[in-house]
């Protein structure tokens, strides 16, 4: 897993599922998976299925008179044997999923763009927009 070094944007090259090493002696949750963007990524990429990959994730601060949250940006790559059935049903699960992000409430999940391509290979990479607010 390689995380960019800029501010606003992390970027992950793996499929991101919890393992184990998450798990602190207690059971819960490690430190690393307690932060809001890395229980999204998990919960993005659990509904998603063994068939995709994260390609990118953005997160930028967000706020109206009376919220405070961050619109995430997620780009998940489906391919293989099954990838395009995996991402319809991904393209479809999505807008309705229940999230449990602690201290988090997922106010809006949408699929922004869907690019199906079928040469060489077919593959599916499908971008989505989740806001987070901060759940008081």
């Amino acid at each position: 897993m390689r995380f960019d070094s800029s501010r606003d944007t992390t970027v992950l090259s793996a499929p991101f599922t919890e393992t184990k090493a998450h798990r602190s002696a207690a059971g819960g949750l490690s430190p690393r998976l307690r932060h809001p963007s890395l229980q999204l990524l998990d919960a993005v990429m659990r509904l998603a299925g063994p068939h995709a990959d994260l390609m990118s994730h953005a997160e930028r601060p967000w706020a109206s008179v009376t919220f405070t949250g961050m619109r995430h940006t997620i780009t998940v790559h489906f391919s293989g044997l099954g990838g395009a059935d995996a991402a319809d049903a991904f393209i479809h699960a999505l807008p309705e999923h229940e999230f449990t992000i602690r201290g988090q409430l997922v106010a809006d999940a949408a699929v922004s763009e869907v690019l199906h391509i079928t040469v060489p290979h077919e593959r599916v990479v499908v971008d989505v927009e989740l806001l987070l607010l901060d759940d008081c």
